[in-house]
């Protein structure tokens, strides 16, 4: 990205970040600061400690496990047929930091070809971002993949956030694209900043960019699918949602935190030709407890489509 346009897109962001709206594909939203904490999530985190459920909730937010996915692809070259990315979603580490050491855990010899993180790499917005940043040291440290380590923003992660990101040696997308090459064939990976909170057109403008053969779209959360679908992506790769983190055993989760594309929560999904995937994700937000909703880390690997 060259200098002046990661300058505009910075002023923007940190605009958005302390203001008193959000922007959305939709517009702008008026929106508390950050740091803000409802009462009824003290609340629930006070009436799940009184009946015993925390503990229980607890133990299950921190049996993050490997979830592997295949998913096929006609637009996808043969050389990259078996291609796999591992992709961690939303760890909010500052919030339980022990975590870090069994996602680095967990993903040491995985075999992958690259590293996709797509956001919420902190939980407080109050607090300086250092520190919960930190926290992915140990992670990136695990593992090794040829073509990269590549990140985008989540609606926690403030524009400062990018230098620190870059200076571990991630690659931070912002409304970009680049291109992975095998032999005369390629991929391109598109990355977005944050489309939940800090929405551009810029964003729009990576998506419908007249790009030719294989696309695939880094996003924190599906709130754009239908544009992606309608410019030609292939996949969609996203999280945010966290699968609700707290579902009951039946039914949809009580809080599914998508203004738009709300069918799209958790799981595999298809829009028009697109195919998308929401991971549930490795942290939790807010309350450290997850019930009926599984913390995952996915390790995607892409087939060719018969034809």
């Amino acid at each position: 990205m060259r200098d002046d346009v990661r300058e505009t897109w910075y002023r923007q962001r940190r605009a958005l970040e302390q203001g008193h709206h959000f922007s959305t594909p939709d517009g702008l939203v008026r929106h508390p600061r950050f740091g803000h904490i409802s009462p009824a999530m003290f609340l629930a985190s006070g009436l799940l400690q009184l009946s015993g459920l925390y503990g229980r909730g607890r133990s299950n937010a921190m049996a993050v496990s490997l979830k592997p996915i295949t998913v096929h692809l006609k637009n996808l070259p043969g050389v990259f047929d078996g291609y796999r990315i591992l992709q961690i979603s939303d760890p909010h580490l500052d919030l339980v930091p022990e975590l870090a050491g069994r996602i680095a855990a967990l993903v040491t010899n995985i075999q992958a070809d690259l590293l996709l993180l797509t956001g919420d790499y902190r939980d407080r917005h109050d607090t300086p971002v250092e520190p919960g940043l930190a926290l992915l040291e140990p992670i990136l440290g695990a593992i090794e993949a040829p073509d990269g380590h590549y990140a985008i923003l989540g609606n926690h992660d403030p524009a400062d956030a990018v230098p620190i990101l870059e200076a571990m040696g991630l690659n931070v997308l912002i409304n970009q694209t680049v291109a992975i090459v095998r032999d005369d064939a390629t991929v391109h990976l598109t990355g977005l900043d944050d489309v939940h909170y800090f929405y551009t057109k810029q964003a729009r403008n990576a998506l419908e960019a007249d790009i030719q053969g294989c696309r695939i779209a880094a996003v924190h959360s599906a709130e754009v699918a239908d544009i992606a679908a309608a410019a030609g992506i292939d996949l969609y790769l996203c999280g945010h949602t966290h699968g609700g983190q707290i579902r009951l055993p039946w039914g949809p989760p009580p809080i599914n935190n998508l203004r738009r594309c709300r069918a799209y929560g958790h799981g595999m999904w298809r829009h028009e030709q697109m195919i998308g995937h929401t991971t549930s994700g490795a942290g939790v937000t807010t309350i450290p407890v997850r019930y009926n909703c599984p913390p995952e880390i996915t390790l995607i690997t892409l087939r060719q489509q018969d034809q």
